[in-house]
């Protein structure tokens, strides 16, 4: 009987014994395991995309208008009334023929008046003249009977001259006084030439201001400097682009340029850099730019806005990243370079746009390595591990 109470009592201590080292035996495994999870991270991978050193060669797109090469509002040079205006909007018209007709009743008088006092001065002038001729040829006969002495009074002889010098100083004032005359004549023949409004150049009406009887003068004078029509040119344009000031260095003169119209889908336009301004406008930043604009088929319209393929050019080389490495918040504009496996933050300025690649200025170097998805999250002193993006 004790035997067994013995059995009994080895037994119960054996099965204690194990559920003591079973216990503390998954109390141990939890804790290595609670160790592991516990440790320190693993620093990200970040893929990384190398600094470019390249010279720009790149278009952008600008919008732009196509101008008359020569407009110009055709106004009277004399105050008239309109007699006659045998052109409309639309007319085709050739350089020097005639376009309108004015009446001016005060030039019908002034030149009356000029031409009644041309005839006047003409008149005075003859008759002097006349007198001239007759006392010079007295002092004449005179003079040559004086040669036998007693014949002539020393007198008589003296008054003859007196009286031709005298003739001879009335022709000299009379002759300037119908040239002022003439001269005055022609002056209002000039104003009455006036009157016939020519075409300035070939071109097209493209705009008809006046109807027969309105009143029209030169700017300033007592008409209402109102014009009769405008002109334009048809066949030749100025394609006028404003290129912002970072895209204004370097533009190559007399280079062909691409445009397009929308009224043209599909067509692309070619013309020659002809005009730079070589001046930013303080106002819009932009330095205008002309291009000539051959049209023989008149299918540009002025006036109509397009599309400018603007060629990007510098001499020097830039650098170049990937334009998702280019990260902007509320604060900067900056780049995250990975060097010696940490981020930092590179502040740049962004320029042109090149294919897949963005121009930026800053403190970087050709041959960096920067994030290729910059980020304002990946915060400066980072640990990272740099992966070339694919």
């Amino acid at each position: 009987m004790k035997k067994i109470e013995s059995l009994s009592a080895l037994s119960i201590f054996l099965a204690a014994g194990l559920c003591f080292i079973s216990c503390h035996g998954g109390e141990g495994q939890a804790a290595q395991a609670t160790n592991i999870s516990a440790g320190e991270p693993s620093a990200p991978t970040v893929e990384v995309a190398r600094v470019i050193s390249q010279k720009l060669q790149a278009e952008v797109r600008l919008p732009a208008e196509i101008m008359p090469y020569e407009q110009v509002d055709v106004l009277a040079k004399v105050t008239g009334f309109v007699k006659w205006i045998g052109v409309d909007r639309g007319s085709k018209v050739r350089k020097g023929e005639l376009i309108a007709r004015l009446e001016a009743p005060e030039l019908v008088a002034q030149r009356a008046e000029a031409d009644s006092k041309f005839q006047s001065a003409q008149s005075e002038l003859a008759r002097a003249k006349a007198k001239l001729a007759a006392d010079q040829g007295t002092y004449q006969r005179l003079s040559a009977a004086a040669r036998t002495p007693g014949v002539v009074a020393p007198n008589d002889l003296e008054i003859a001259q007196r009286t031709k010098e005298s003739d001879q100083a009335s022709v000299a004032a009379l002759e300037k006084s119908a040239q002022a005359a003439e001269d005055a004549l022609r002056a209002v023949s000039k104003l009455e030439g006036y009157l016939e409004i020519t075409a300035p150049f070939d071109g097209l009406v493209t705009t008809r201001y006046v109807h027969p009887g309105a009143l029209v003068g030169p700017a300033g004078g007592p008409g209402t400097a109102t014009p009769l029509v405008r002109v334009e040119t048809v066949n030749r344009h100025r394609l006028v682009v404003p290129v912002p000031e970072y895209d204004a260095a370097g533009i190559p003169k007399g280079a062909e340029v691409s445009f397009t119209v929308p009224s043209f889908p599909g067509k692309v336009f070619r013309a020659p850099i002809a005009r730079i301004s070589h001046g930013v406008d303080t106002k819009t930043r932009t330095m205008p730019v002309e291009l000539d604009v051959h049209d023989p088929g008149g299918e540009l319209l002025p006036g109509t806005f397009c599309e400018v393929a603007w060629p990007l050019r510098r001499d020097y080389p830039t650098l170049f990243v990937p334009p998702s490495a280019v990260a902007t918040n509320l604060e900067r504009t900056f780049v995250v370079r990975i060097r010696e496996g940490q981020a930092e933050w590179v502040d740049v300025k962004t320029g042109a746009v090149a294919g897949k690649l963005v121009e930026v200025f800053g403190e970087l170097r050709a041959g960096d390595m920067v994030a290729a998805r910059g980020t304002d999250e990946l915060r400066p002193g980072t640990a990272v591990v740099a992966q070339p993006a694919k």
